[in-house]
């Protein structure tokens, strides 16, 4: 029988169980936050730096579904300044951006501008206070996942991101999770939202 999770990777860990074939290393992984079945495999991927919902499970065949285009995902980024409509705009639109070396357009996606600042609890390394200026929040909501896409969306357009969460995937969210907390799935196919 297969096991999944959901849980709340905080900053500074890597989305892996393993390096290299060794589970010991000087970077922080996964497998150090819960007792997880032997393997067990995260779902797509959150850079070292970035936070937030991480779907982890024993099953290679959703982890391929879950990562196609079927399924979104949404993202919740603090970024440098009050972002503007043009740029929000423009990220709806899609962006050029770096992949690997070559210019790609990303694909249109709904973006907005979050009028509330949302409750995340305090990340482990400190952002710059209110005296560098201003910050604004934005929900960007993907179904494609390019290395560091968020970030290089919102530098595209001139408001990088200082802080960025991921808040859902498909119709699981992070909902009140605290950060390095998991909890098991036990019907991910209807959590997702996805027909069975």
């Amino acid at each position: 029988m297969d096991h999944h999770y959901k849980i709340f990777k905080p900053y500074g860990y890597l989305s892996q169980f393993i390096i290299n074939g060794k589970k010991k290393n000087s970077k922080k992984l996964l497998g150090e936050l819960g007792d997880f079945p032997e393997g067990t495999m995260s779902i797509g991927r959150l850079d070292e730096a970035s936070e937030g919902l991480l779907l982890l499970t024993t099953d290679g065949k959703i982890s391929y579904l879950i990562n196609s285009s079927k399924i979104d995902k949404e993202y919740y980024a603090q970024v440098d300044g009050e972002i503007t409509e043009t740029a929000l705009e423009a990220i709806k639109q899609g962006v050029e951006i770096g992949i690997n070396g070559k210019k790609y357009i990303t694909k249109p996606c709904p973006a907005f501008k979050l009028n509330t600042i949302p409750n995340f609890p305090e990340r482990g390394k400190k952002l710059r206070d209110d005296r560098h200026g201003p910050t604004s929040w934005v929900s960007i909501i993907l179904n494609e996942g390019k290395f560091r896409q968020v970030r290089k969306m919102t530098a595209a357009v001139g408001f990088p991101t200082l802080r960025l969460v991921r808040v859902r995937v498909g119709d699981i969210h992070l909902n009140g999770l605290e950060p390095g907390e998991s909890l098991p799935i036990l019907d991910i196919k209807a959590e997702l939202g996805l027909n069975t």
